[in-house]
């Protein structure tokens, strides 16, 4: 199994590579701000073809390159239908200060969008993704799940749910503090030894936020400061 990640943009979002190995298929997740030219060196070193991008949401910060890695490979993405809006209109996803600087961009969707169902196994690249619907920080966000593979334990990618030592805002449109605090308690429920690899910020465990997390001591959590859009 081979994940390669990098901060993408002024907004530090994470995105991810996933491939079965080096010289494969791959799947990318959630190409943020100017995430084009070191997607593209990721491919290059690790010899990998993308077959789709999905997305864990739709906030600006997660899909502003989503077309563009789409379209150059002519690749489908996938993303849940409650967010699928904000491909083409990112301001309804944003706070009005955000709005502000970056309420004139024009995005586009791409040629072939997919839409994610809770529950649903993709199955790209050789790998298969296991589809959470878990809203709170937008509507349609999601989880992804990859089982475990020989040594390799199994791995969340948390998107803005769920970040080391934080969780995500809910204070955007589209957010929903009750939806969130449920979604995190159903995401309690995997194994500690899960990987969770968030959209912000470094990698981190199940058991070691379900030990630490202060927003997870207790739900609902007390609010305070959070990461993403």
């Amino acid at each position: 199994m081979l994940i390669a990640a990098f901060p993408a943009g002024s907004f530090q979002a994470n995105c991810y590579v996933i491939a079965p190995g080096a010289g494969a298929e791959c799947v990318v997740v959630d190409p943020g701000q100017d995430a084009v030219g070191e997607l593209d060196e990721v491919l290059r070193e690790h010899r990998l073809k993308p077959v789709a991008v999905v997305l864990t949401h739709g906030h600006l910060d997660h899909v502003w390159s989503v077309a563009p890695v789409c379209g150059a490979r002519d690749i489908p993405a996938w993303i849940h239908p409650d967010d699928r809006e904000l491909l083409t209109d990112p301001a309804k996803g944003i706070s009005a200060q955000a709005s502000q600087l970056f309420g004139g961009l024009e995005l586009s969707e791409p040629d072939d969008v997919r839409e994610l169902t809770d529950g649903a196994t993709l199955k790209l690249a050789g790998l298969e993704l296991t589809v959470d619907h878990r809203p709170g920080h937008t509507r349609g966000s999601v989880t992804f799940r990859l089982p475990p593979a020989e040594e390799i334990p199994p791995v969340l990618f948390s998107g803005d749910l769920l970040f080391a030592g934080s969780i995500g805002r809910t204070d955007l449109p589209g957010g929903d503090h009750s939806a969130m605090m449920s979604s995190l308690a159903a995401t309690m429920t995997l194994p500690d030894e899960t990987a969770v690899l968030p959209g912000h910020g470094p990698q981190t465990t199940i058991g070691r936020e379900r030990a630490v997390n202060p927003y997870l001591q207790e739900l609902p959590p007390a609010r305070g400061p959070h990461r993403g859009l």
